[in-house]
């Protein structure tokens, strides 16, 4: 299938470890990327249970004011081999990445507490820098339960704290010059764009749900909403020049707020499904006036996983 283009965004109907093998070396100036955590939540099987509304590894939570809520991967059901098998994928998918991006090049991944830390394992023995994490304040639908078939029994007890917030896992390939400022005038990466000259980017965002409008345009278990990815998006070139990658792209969400700031990006999905949701939805995304930074003042109940 050919690439689809849509303003400055590429979409490559494609699995990324494939292509990433292919990629030029030092092309890529920036990662901004939501993945699957789990081994199988994305496979083919648990995908078409998904779609028929029999959930399979997906929790689908009841409805809430007559509002259907997003489907959440069960990651408390990950065993030990789970476990060993994302490390074992996101150490491989870093390797394969690193030549392909620009020395200094920031990489953002959205995760989970109960991931992040094989994630951050991987990413890191790989060889890329650990900046730090992006803190996305939002509550969503994940903990707070009383023990299963006991919750009448433990009335007092959770097992598990309520989600209030969501780590963004923030990495940089290693500079190619001795200093920031040097990196800077020769590659355009090393550091984070300021929201405003008197304002740096910070690494607590506030967000909110993703809205009814935009899941009605991409319909993606995990779509982000637009306000936020802008923000961290436009983070990612502190020059504003080069080119962004989602490498596990969904319903493109990604590569419409590239598009909403100026960006150039590149966006990867191999699941046939999201690349026809994305091809329709980056243009409708990118075009949407969404809230700006700051516009919510705590965080709000969300229905996306991280």
């Amino acid at each position: 299938m050919k690439p689809h283009t849509f303003g400055h965004a590429e979409l490559v109907n494609t699995d990324c470890l494939t292509w990433l093998k292919k990629r030029s070396a030092e092309s890529i100036h920036a990662v901004v990327t939501d993945p699957p955590y789990g081994a199988t939540e994305y496979s083919r099987e648990q995908q078409e249970k998904l779609r028929a509304g029999k959930g399979g590894v997906w929790r689908i939570p009841p409805s809430f004011d007559g509002i259907r809520r997003a489907p959440l991967p069960r990651f408390t059901t990950m065993t030990q081999s789970d476990l060993d098998h994302m490390y074992d994928f996101f150490h491989t998918w870093a390797e394969v990445l690193r030549p392909t991006l620009v020395p200094g090049a920031h990489v953002m991944v959205a995760c989970n507490p109960l991931a992040s830390p094989y994630i951050s394992m991987a990413l890191a023995r790989a060889g890329l820098e650990r900046r730090g994490e992006i803190v996305r304040l939002v509550m969503t639908m994940r903990g707070g339960d009383r023990p299963k078939n006991a919750h009448e029994e433990f009335t007092d007890t959770t097992v598990m704290p309520r989600s209030q917030w969501e780590p963004w896992l923030l990495y940089r390939e290693p500079l190619g010059c001795k200093t920031v400022a040097d990196n800077l005038r020769k590659y355009k990466t090393g550091a984070l764009r300021r929201i405003s000259d008197k304002q740096p980017f910070g690494d607590v965002i506030k967000s909110h749900p993703t809205r009814k409008q935009e899941r009605e345009v991409a319909n993606h278990p995990s779509l982000k909403p637009q306000s936020f990815l802008r923000a961290v998006v436009r983070a990612s070139l502190p020059m504003g020049e080069g080119v962004v990658l989602d490498p596990f792209a969904g319903s493109g969400s990604t590569l419409a707020a590239a598009e909403a700031v100026g960006y150039q990006s590149i966006g990867l999905e191999q699941d046939p499904e999201y690349f026809r949701i994305a091809r329709r939805a980056i243009p409708k995304l990118a075009e949407l006036a969404v809230p700006g930074l700051g516009a919510v003042s705590a965080p709000i109940p969300d229905d996306d996983h991280g």
